[in-house]
This record gives C-alpha cells, structure tokens and sequence, in this order.
C-alpha cells in the first residue's frame, strides 16, 4: 500500500538546522512531484516547498526562501527538506505531499513535529 513516512522532527533552538526526510513506497515515486507542507497550531496547513517529479525544479514559499532546501533521490524513493536559520515560527508539524504528475491524485503522510525553541 502507499506509504509515505516523515522522520527527521524534533527540538531544536532557534537559529538551528533540521534534515527532514520523507520515505515513499507503494506508487512509482519518480512519476510524482513532492511537495511539503506544515501546519502550526491553530492554524491551517500551508505549502512550504516543492519539487518536480525529476527534482528538476523547485520552489518554496516567501517564508522558506533562502533557509530551506527541498530535494529528492528517485534511487532512494526519497525526499528531503533541509531547514536552515530556524525560527519559532517555524514551528510545525510537517507533511509530507506527493502529487501524481498531470493528475490530483495525492498521498499525505502522517507528519512529524518541528519544534523551534530556547
């Protein structure tokens, strides 16, 4: 079955980094743009970044340019987002989003906690 499992989540203080990775099984991966996502408390779920189904092309959010990076490895059936510079507010959980390339067809994972504080 489709599965996409977030890991990488945690505490860290503000101006830290975190690695989150998402693993991604059951669909072709590689026919798949991947897009991340995070929801605060309180608030609705907003789009962080996103990159292609060839890891061709990325884009990311006014909040995540310049600190994040998202990035892919179709070996691995892998994505990744790199978060630099972290802020409070960047505190989250975040999802992890896959799209069917020329399709709405899309899987969610469960999430994992971003905590940003001193």
């Amino acid at each position: 079955q489709v599965q996409l499992v977030e890991s990488g989540g945690g505490l860290v203080q503000p101006g830290g980094s975190l690695r989150l990775s998402c693993a991604a099984s059951g669909f072709t991966f590689s026919s798949y743009a991947m897009r991340w996502y995070r929801q605060a408390p309180g608030k609705e779920r907003e789009w962080v970044a996103r990159i292609t189904s060839t890891g061709g092309s990325t884009m990311y959010a006014d909040s995540a340019k310049g600190r994040f990076i998202i990035s892919r490895d179709n070996a691995k059936n892998t994505v990744t987002l790199q978060m630099n510079s972290l802020k409070p507010e960047d505190t989250a959980v975040y999802y992890c989003n896959a799209l069917r390339v020329g399709s709405t067809i899309n899987y969610w994972g469960q999430g994992t906690q971003v905590t940003v504080s001193s």
